[in-house]
């Protein structure tokens, strides 16, 4: 009986280990927002705040993104310009989803209202 119960332990300890494994490997991603995606993908060059104010910024003369300039542009026409570029910036089409665009959009239209 003791030989019994040392299986089952042993196959019980196999499953949970099993699924431990499977939970850790599953990759866990910390839910992104438009301003995390902003300051990790667009900061460089337009600053954290949007104001274009940053060293690279300064250099290629962006745009400050809380101008009425910039915010009177259509969230398809942000959408496009970050999706396929424009002058100087690259095109992110490739290195960001449709949804994190969405939300980069979003961001810069609440830069507009600060």
């Amino acid at each position: 009986m003791t030989e019994t119960m040392g299986w089952r332990m042993r196959i019980a300890m196999a499953v949970a280990a099993g699924a431990a494994i499977c939970l850790l490997s599953t990759p866990v991603r910390a839910q992104e927002t438009g301003e995390s995606l902003f300051k990790a993908k667009c900061a460089m060059c337009h600053s954290a705040d949007g104001s274009g104010k940053s060293p690279m910024g300064e250099k290629l003369k962006i745009r400050d993104l809380h101008s009425a300039d910039v915010q009177k542009q259509t969230d398809a026409e942000l959408s496009a310009i970050i999706t396929k570029g424009k002058e100087k910036m690259p095109a992110y089409e490739s290195k960001l989803t449709k949804e994190q665009i969405e939300k980069l959009v979003a961001f810069v239209r609440a830069l507009g209202k600060k």
